[in-house]
């Protein structure tokens, strides 16, 4: 079953998107337990034997899946004669988690205009990136959560009208450093118990029998990060719930890759594509899902959902205002049609959504259709239900 089609809780409703959250928090009562870890251990021993790095197993996907996926030079040319006259500029901000998509795209897509159209690509974060849009200050917002309400209600006051657009899925990656040799998987529990504002682990010690007793440093996305606000909800149940001690926050994700790669006890999270570019410096470390297996985040398991309860899908918020401007209707058209490649090029590093579900996102923007579907979701929809796409 592909992620598309995965049943999607709505814990936070009107804004979660948890995929498979109740078997999360259920792991969180009992996912310690001794016969589950052991099970996983002999799993995860059994698997480790000739395998290739984790490196070398990310660069073989995407590597295959840009060969089957890049358009050919008649394409590009014809998407080229199509965009010959378009000018402009166009203002984005936003999540540092999507913004590898982004910033891809912007770049495509300045060449195919010939730099006729110059797109600004900022990294605030999710709920920064969202102040600016309802302030009217950028056409497009980055996000990696849904909108929240009270982000609704300040664009509504200032008059901005937007359309919400599903651009990718992602699996939030838990890293350790490359030196860490006594991590072979973790279980949510032990990740709650990791990052959990009170009565948490200090030491590697404190997380699990049998680890040593290293100092445990925590690298995280800062508040206004929609990685935040899904992370602590998937794991500590309450959004915006995270321990502070010991605690370095970034809304840059490259302070949070060089913090890890040069911290022997350090642990952090952060959106795949970060990880899959920083492989060789980075561990993944692999997440008990709710069917008891420690499944690594991959191209493969993030859109089969098997990675779960650190999967979601990934968007952009368009002004409907801009979208009266040819060069932004042009770019968010090329992002959701001729685009949708380069969003799991290495360089990026992200799992594609079916071609349905770019469709339907698509009909969105063509018609005019505002606000947000997911805050409008029922309990176990799925996101090709959620936009129309089955």
């Amino acid at each position: 079953m592909e992620f598309a089609k995965t049943r999607l809780s709505t814990r936070w409703l009107p804004l979660v998107i948890v995929a498979l959250l109740a078997g999360a928090l259920l792991l969180v009562a009992c996912g310690g337990d001794d016969d589950q870890q052991q099970s996983v251990a002999q799993q995860q021993q059994q698997d480790s034997g000739a395998a290739p790095s984790a490196a070398d197993q990310q660069r073989s996907q995407q590597q295959q899946a840009v060969a089957t996926a890049a358009p050919t030079q008649q394409q590009q040319q014809e998407t080229r004669e199509r965009l010959e006259d378009v000018e402009g500029e166009i203002q984005v901000d936003g999540s540092s988690t999507v913004f590898p998509i982004t910033e891809a795209m912007a770049e495509e897509f300045g060449i195919l205009t010939e730099r006729g159209v110059r797109v600004t690509v900022g990294v605030s974060g999710t709920g920064g990136g969202f102040k600016r849009f309802c302030a009217g200050e950028t056409d497009i917002s980055n996000a990696s959560r849904p909108i929240k309400d009270s982000e609704v209600e300040l664009c509504a006051e200032a008059g901005i009208d937007f359309i919400e657009v599903p651009v990718a899925f992602d699996g939030l990656t838990v890293v350790i450093n490359p030196d860490n040799d006594w991590v072979d998987f973790l279980t949510v529990e032990e990740l709650n118990h990791i990052f959990r504002p009170d009565d948490f682990a200090t030491s590697w010690a404190d997380v699990r029998d049998g680890f040593p007793d290293v100092e445990i440093a925590l690298y995280a996305p800062g508040a206004d990060s929609g990685t935040f606000d899904y992370f602590t909800e998937a794991i500590n149940g309450d959004g915006g719930v995270h321990r502070s001690d010991n605690t370095t926050f970034s809304e840059d994700d490259n302070v949070l890759v060089q913090g890890v790669s040069n911290d022997l006890g350090g642990v952090g999270y952060f959106g795949f594509s970060y990880y899959a570019n920083n492989a060789d410096a980075l561990k993944a470390v692999p997440v008990v899902n709710d069917a008891g297996e420690a499944i690594t985040p991959s191209n493969e398991t993030i859109n089969d959902g098997t990675y779960n309860p650190l999967s979601r899908p990934l968007f952009i918020y368009v002004s409907v205002a801009s979208l009266e401007r040819e060069e932004v209707s042009a770019f968010v058209e090329y992002f959701l049609t001729d685009g949708t490649w380069l969003v799991d090029t290495p360089e990026v590093g992200y799992v594609q959504l079916p071609e349905e579900i770019y469709a339907a996102a698509l009909d969105r923007v063509r018609n005019g259709v505002t606000g947000s579907a997911m805050s409008a979701a029922e309990e176990g929809d799925s996101v090709a239900e959620i936009y129309g796409a089955e």
